[in-house]
């Protein structure tokens, strides 16, 4: 059975982890995301849908059941013990479904690359799990204007930002980093040369 490489993906909140994740998947690697693992963990009716609504409330909810997740984010945002309290339903949940999607491509053998975004990824101690892991990072005053044009509040952009780790941590620990500052063509180019980089390290075929 062919070694399958496996890659961490983390960083800052509106840095480029998904614009990121999306170029080495167009460049052969299978992505898994956890923020979409997250939503489906939320699906109604599902264990972790019943705990999130037995410790918030109805009032979370949409009228078709749905978890209202903007709502559910001012919550959580603005108490830093309801957000840990929603980490602790979330994320055991979320982190069994992709570790089961790994161990699936492991034993398929016909993946050489899989890249595992995952927001919190040092914050749950998950580094350990990874041939490598790559950071994005920007500055505050980027990860800010991004989170305003998204519709947030300054405040409310601060707040998510203050809820993960300094990002300077996380560059601190990464195998690599990608400075998403600028221009998209830059991140481009910066995660090209680093796919190059994993693929010759970790000796995965040349044309994955």
């Amino acid at each position: 059975m062919k070694r399958l490489i496996k890659v961490g993906l983390t960083g800052g909140i509106a840095t480029g982890k998904s614009m990121t994740l999306h170029h080495w998947q167009q460049a052969g690697a299978v992505g898994i995301d956890a923020d979409a693992l997250a939503h489906q963990a939320l699906t109604p009716k599902t264990p972790t849908w019943e705990e999130a609504v037995h410790t918030f409330g109805p009032k979370i909810l949409n009228k078709n059941g749905t978890v209202n997740r903007p709502k559910l984010g001012k919550i959580v945002f603005a108490d830093e013990r309801k957000r840990e309290a929603l980490n602790r339903i979330i994320h055991p949940a979320v982190e069994k479904m992709w570790t089961e999607d790994v161990e699936k491509l492991e034993r398929e053998g016909t993946v050489k690359i899989t890249v595992v975004a995952i927001p919190l990824l040092y914050e749950v101690a998950a580094e350990t799990q990874f041939d490598c892991v790559v950071v994005v990072g920007s500055s505050e005053r980027t990860q800010l204007a991004r989170l305003t044009r998204k519709g947030l509040s300054k405040a409310q952009a601060r707040a998510r930002i203050r809820a993960q780790w300094p990002l300077q941590m996380k560059m601190d620990r990464a195998d690599f980093v990608i400075w998403n500052d600028g221009q998209l063509a830059v991140l481009h180019q910066q995660a090209e040369t680093i796919w190059a980089n994993i693929k010759e390290t970790y000796h995965a075929p040349n044309k994955n």
